[in-house]
């Protein structure tokens, strides 16, 4: 499905009101001027979907968590001990360090992470994941299509994170294995006050996302169930 098709079917879906969602992907160029971003990038990156495109890098990220789960920099000495004593996000640092660990993230080859409106993209193998900020009502859908063709428990899944973790590192981790999993996000308390308070994220490996363009057509998003929730998402 090409990526004006894709659009073309999600507004029939979800509706005028619904978002487009955000193409994510590491470059060797970026895709906008390289500004400052404010300490919590999930706020910058939620005003792409107005359509400003937007380019992290190692140098504009001041977070030590963002700078980590964007694959830019190592994790700060810092981390684990204001994660677990000031946040009080795990129990202990150690169980900080050995969550991240178990992550795998490596330190990105390229220098740039851009983040662009799928309108603005120019093929879906320039992305690693997409990215959806999501009421519960385009959830609903989103969630409904994702499990149309897979059973798996963990089709859509929600693992500890930051907001910038769920948004990125899971997706882009399993999108370089090949794996289908779905990725539920922005629970973090530190990265909510940067999205409206009826959003959560929804991201999607785009070799999953592949996989799901050729079953949305059958799925449950064009039937009459969802198109009620359709008409109060657009309301």
């Amino acid at each position: 499905m090409t990526i004006q098709v894709f659009i073309d079917k999600y507004r029939e879906a979800f509706g005028e009101a619904a978002p487009l969602p955000i193409a994510l992907g590491y470059s060797d160029t970026p895709a906008s001027e390289v500004g400052s971003v404010p300490k919590c990038m999930i706020g910058r990156i939620s005003k792409v979907r107005d359509g400003e495109p937007l380019t992290l890098c190692s140098e504009n990220i001041l977070c030590g968590g963002g700078g980590l789960y964007t694959a830019f920099r190592p994790m700060p000495e810092r981390v684990p001990v204001f994660v677990s004593e000031v946040e009080h996000y795990k129990m202990s640092k150690e169980m900080v360090i050995d969550y991240v660990d178990s992550l795998g993230i490596s330190i990105s080859e390229k220098p740039y992470l851009n983040f662009v409106r799928v309108d603005q993209l120019e093929k879906w193998d320039a992305a690693e994941a997409i990215l959806f900020f999501a009421t519960p009502d385009m959830l609903s859908g989103l969630c409904t299509w994702a499990f149309y063709d897979n059973n798996s428990p963990d089709a859509v899944t929600t693992p500890f994170a930051s907001g910038c973790a769920a948004a990125v590192t899971f997706a882009v981790n399993e999108n370089r294995k090949g794996g289908r999993r779905c990725f539920l996000g922005m629970f973090d308390p530190s990265a909510r006050p940067h999205v409206p308070e009826n959003e959560l994220t929804f991201t999607i490996p785009v070799c999953r996302f592949k996989e799901m363009l050729e079953t949305m057509n059958d799925s449950a998003l064009f039937q009459k169930a969802f198109s009620v929730l359709k008409r109060r998402i657009n309301r």
